[in-house]
């Protein structure tokens, strides 16, 4: 465990440098030139100001490959990962972690990295984990997402994006998260703060990774939804945190991924999610592979099937018009 890399009562204005804020949260290869973007200009919302200590856990031991899981999110930020040639696509990465901490290597940089390899912009969301003192804690992540999702696409001639090319990617509880987003984001979860939140937070495609879809079915993953709704949650909370019950006809495009062997996060999340999809004409897309079990991120061996994920993410999305071909 790594000391304290800020506090609550950090607060962060503009961007800065990811090495000046938390030097000890770096990679050696980080970039100089990488930003943090906080969320929000001032007090955020269901702050009750409960002492919260950001904590670094590194379950690989091993620096040349670190696989850090993040807990205490006082400040919500955007971590931003530019392109050495960027071509205006975009994607909001949102780690997994049960609602209990962020996978931010598995789900984050390394996300990022394939990402910026192919020239899209991306941004790693370090968002709130609901049950770490915050008010309305079932909205807390998905406010977040919306208010994320809404500075990129207000900021995007700053980013070098374009605001009508910014995908989703979600993992684990993170899709959750991102099919949340994808399809919540008119719902008011917050009272607007400036000109940033009269912006639209629809995502123009989303992209789940072996996500959390049901809080109420039997196959749902009873961590994550304890974490974001609290113990003992009525059926209505429950019904209402459930992907599958929100979609609609406004639901951006979705592509999903699971292994038929997840034995965390059963494959009947990311099934239950596609057949509301089709029932609702949604473009979207279902890749179940034999193996990978759960939170393979984008680390399976290239002898297995479910390694080209990647690749067919990126093909979607050239298929939607947001990413280049």
């Amino acid at each position: 465990m790594l000391d304290e890399i800020t506090t609550r009562r950090t607060l962060l204005l503009g961007a800065t440098t990811l090495a000046a804020l938390a030097p000890t949260m770096l990679h050696a290869q980080t970039k100089p030139a990488d930003e943090i973007v906080p969320l929000w200009p001032g007090a955020i919302p269901g702050d009750r100001h409960a002492a919260i200590t950001r904590k670094v856990a590194d379950q690989s031991h091993d620096p040349q490959r670190p696989d850090r899981w993040i807990t205490g999110i006082a400040q919500p930020a955007l971590v931003v990962r530019r392109a050495a040639q960027p071509n205006g696509a975009a994607v909001l990465l949102m780690p997994g972690g049960g609602y209990g901490f962020l996978s931010y290597d598995n789900e984050g940089e390394e996300q990022a990295a394939w990402l910026n390899a192919r020239g899209i912009t991306a941004f790693i969301l370090l968002y709130r984990l609901p049950s770490e003192g915050w008010s309305n804690q079932a909205l807390v992540p998905l406010q977040d997402a919306q208010r994320a999702l809404r500075l990129i696409r207000t900021e995007a001639a700053r980013f070098k994006v374009d605001p009508g090319k910014i995908a989703a990617l979600g993992f684990s509880a993170g899709g959750h998260l991102a099919g949340s987003l994808a399809t919540r984001f008119a719902e008011p979860t917050y009272a607007p703060v400036d000109r940033i939140d009269a912006v639209s937070a629809r995502p123009d495609l989303v992209g789940l990774l072996y996500p959390v879809v049901s809080l109420e079915a039997s196959f749902t993953h009873g961590g994550s939804r304890d974490n974001l709704l609290g113990r003992d949650a009525p059926a209505a909370l429950r019904h209402a945190g459930s992907v599958e019950t929100r979609v609609t006809a406004d639901t951006p495009p979705a592509f999903l991924v699971h292994a038929a062997d997840d034995g965390l996060v059963p494959v009947a999340n990311s099934i239950t999610l596609f057949s509301a999809l089709i029932a609702k004409k949604r473009p979207s897309e279902l890749h179940v592979f034999d193996a990978g079990g759960h939170g393979f991120g984008a680390r399976l061996a290239s002898t297995m099937p479910g390694s080209a994920w990647p690749g067919l993410f990126h093909a979607f999305g050239a298929s939607k018009g947001i990413f280049p071909r």
